[in-house]
């Protein structure tokens, strides 16, 4: 059975590599209680995600999705940066130029006083 499944899966992700590891993140995804899109008719849950992948009740691009985010370390979020530095060298608008001409001592007591320590 679960040769032909692979051979319907070839229409729908032509790399067979890439079929294996999208059908085994599916299967651990189905391990782990994900609800199936198919009948399970007696198959184990590789079978089922190769017949999942097959009759395209999942989506190869929304498995690889998936897959990616699920082996990521590290989301990144996309927020608007603000330049802290500038903020300390003396308040000014992070999009204005400013001098770079600080001493340490500035520096540092801008550092403490932004800390709460001054």
């Amino acid at each position: 059975m679960a040769r032909v499944t692979v051979e319907d899966c070839v229409d729908k992700v032509p790399n067979r590599f890439d079929l294996v590891l999208l059908a085994a993140h599916r299967a651990r995804e189905i391990s782990s209680g994900a609800p199936l899109t198919v009948d399970r008719d007696n198959d184990k849950n590789p079978v089922v995600a190769l017949r999942e992948v097959a009759e395209e009740t999942q989506s190869a691009d929304e498995l690889r999705e998936r897959m990616i985010e699920s082996n990521q370390t590290q989301i990144e979020v996309d927020e608007p940066e603000d330049d802290a530095m500038a903020l300390l060298m003396g308040g000014a608008e992070p999009d204005k130029p400013q001098d770079d001409d600080m001493s340490e001592e500035k520096l540092l007591r801008a550092l403490m006083e932004a800390q709460g320590q001054g």
